[in-house]
């Protein structure tokens, strides 16, 4: 082994991120709840221009996207030139580190914040510099606390992953007049088409030179599998990261499909309707049976268990009925499981197995 070939500072400090697991050994039909995916999939409009673009694949895409966000603006009231597009929201976050933080430079997340944050400052040579919630929601106090001449960026996802908890505008706009004058404000807003009525922070980044939007198509639209976001900020700031974006980080199946999918309006507001009546059902259905959990703005509810030791039993006695929900410990919440809101019938159906486990643990 050559010592001599060393990897940046910070490199080896990373944990490789993990997604929900989507498999149990021995057992052929699962229902995988675990890594928050939408039930019902895209709709039939964004299946249609994906099979469509199998016929240009021989084609490189477009460079600038500018249909998909032009399409963006169109939904959101935006300026499609304040658009950045990436493999993922995750893609946006790593390019706004590698961008605005390095070496000596300190990036803020919170205690239970999606764990992508701590990885791109690490990848980037920054110091990330954790701070704690209050009951599973972010602390704007504590953040501002936190802030040093050395914080470059803080960021907050709003809802959260994995709590599912939000904070209201009074509270993001006082964050945002707090910090320094060089600190980035990165709001991510992947589960903010979950929120009726929510800009997932739009106006903030339209108004102030602070503030930048990241959102994903991963979630309500159902494409999780190919790897869509999108971010919104001030167009200096959009101007950066177009710097350091590779000239094709999106395919032209990518843009397609992302491009239907969001102007297909009818299936957002279907797939949002269903998800919000049966989260409601389930977190009530779960705490009937002794498992609270906090009002959700997500696809997903955190239930609590009494203990860590409690929470991973119920994991593994859902894994012997085919359910596949996700372990927390890795973001502070050890005695908690998160479970995505499914259909319907794989919503009775982890409410009926917790309720067996709960029969058999009394």
């Amino acid at each position: 082994m050559n010592t001599s070939i060393k990897p940046q500072p910070g490199i080896l400090d990373i944990e490789p991120y993990k997604g929900g697991e989507s498999r149990i050994q021995g057992v052929g039909e699962v229902v995988k709840l675990s890594s928050n995916e939408n039930p019902f999939g895209p709709g039939e409009k964004a299946r249609e221009a994906f099979l469509k673009s199998a016929h240009q694949l021989h084609r490189y895409p477009s460079g600038d996207h500018a249909e998909l966000r032009r399409a963006i603006a169109q939904v959101h009231g935006l300026d499609a030139d304040r658009i950045i597009c990436g493999a993922g929201s995750d893609e946006i976050i790593s390019f706004l580190c590698q961008a605005y933080a390095g070496p000596g430079d300190e990036v803020i997340h919170t205690e239970h914040g999606f764990s992508m944050y701590r990885i791109s400052a690490l990848a980037a040579g920054a110091t990330p510099v954790e701070v704690p919630e209050r009951e599973r929601v972010v602390d704007v106090g504590a953040i501002l606390e936190a802030c040093t001449e050395r914080t470059r960026l803080v960021f907050i996802a709003n809802p959260a992953n994995p709590t599912g908890t939000m904070i209201g505008g009074n509270e993001v706009a006082r964050l945002a007049a707090g910090l320094p004058d060089n600190v980035l404000l990165v709001l991510d807003g992947a589960y903010a088409e979950y929120v009726e009525g929510f800009d997932g922070g739009a106006s903030f980044a339209e108004s102030r030179e602070n503030v930048v939007m990241t959102r994903t198509f991963s979630k309500l639209y159902g494409l999780g599998g190919l790897r869509i976001g999108w971010g919104y900020g001030p167009a200096a700031v959009i101007d950066v990261l177009n710097r350091v974006r590779g000239p094709f980080n999106l395919s032209q199946t990518q843009i397609d499909t992302a491009t239907a999918a969001v102007l297909d309006r009818e299936h957002v507001e279907k797939c949002r309707r269903e998800n919000n009546r049966l989260r409601a059902w389930l977190a009530e259905a779960l705490a009937e049976l002794g498992v609270p959990s906090d009002v959700s703005c997500t696809n997903f509810v955190l239930a609590r268990f009494a203990s860590q030791n409690e929470a991973e039993a119920c994991d593994a006695y859902l894994k012997t009925q085919g359910l596949i929900v996700r372990r927390v410990a890795g973001y502070k919440l050890p005695n908690c499981l998160r479970i995505t809101v499914g259909d319907e019938a794989s919503c009775r159906r982890v409410v009926h197995a917790v309720a067996q486990f709960k029969e058999q643990s009394a």
